[in-house]
């Protein structure tokens, strides 16, 4: 039987981004969304980290779920000429600036929070635009953290968005070896380099025992 995992997750891109990833392991695991989530309170990611804010939310989440595994992540973009920003406020740059750009005005918070980040780097020029994205794994069962994974991959912040595809921040992350944007690829693909593909496949070697571990449990 496949070990179930919960995702906290309300965000679809999340989510679909683990329906894909359980393709490879569908014999080892498979991954829900957690029931009930409209109905919590989400706690308050006051984490200086990635890992801290990840290990908030799984252990919080996981008090709703009694004995099973619940996975929440944080995830996010670092960019070097902004010293790491947006970093952990990656999902509320813009709002937290109180940008509200005009004439554009964007009805969605992933188009504003790109916008804000191309005015931020208006002035900085093709080499000085790297980054990454960085995200941590962490799995919880009954309040309590029992495994965390990272992953990253890194990339360029291109001037101009392109590709329909992804969320967040993908329309403008270009992963060079691939000469396209995350936003551009196919959900195959972006599992196979994304930082969220590596994060989980580190997970699943704590959460899932080998062929050896298992014959002696």
């Amino acid at each position: 039987m496949p070990l179930l995992l919960q995702v906290a997750t309300t965000n679809p891109g999340k989510l679909r981004d683990f329906e894909v990833a359980a393709k490879p392991h569908a014999d080892d695991v498979a991954f829900a969304r957690l029931p009930g989530m409209e109905r919590i309170d989400p706690p308050a990611e006051e984490g200086a980290t990635f890992e801290e804010n990840a290990r908030i939310k799984a252990t919080e989440y996981s008090r709703h779920a009694p004995g099973a595994i619940v996975l929440a992540d944080d995830s996010g973009l670092e960019v070097d000429a902004l010293h790491g920003a947006p970093g952990v406020r990656s999902a509320r740059y813009a709002v937290d600036a109180g940008f509200d750009p005009e004439p554009i005005r964007p009805t969605d918070d992933d188009t504003r929070n790109n916008v804000f980040l191309l005015e931020n780097m208006r002035d900085v020029p093709p080499l000085r635009r790297t980054g990454r994205y960085r995200c941590v794994l962490a799995a919880a069962r009954d309040g309590e953290c029992i495994a965390v994974a990272h992953g990253t991959v890194e990339g360029t912040i291109l001037e101009a968005p392109r590709g329909s595809g992804g969320f967040g921040y993908d329309p403008l992350f270009f992963v060079p070896e691939l000469h396209q944007t995350m936003a551009e690829i196919s959900l195959e693909e972006k599992y196979k380099i994304s930082h969220r593909g590596h994060a989980l496949r580190r997970l699943l070697t704590q959460l899932i025992p080998s062929p050896r571990e298992a014959t002696n449990l």
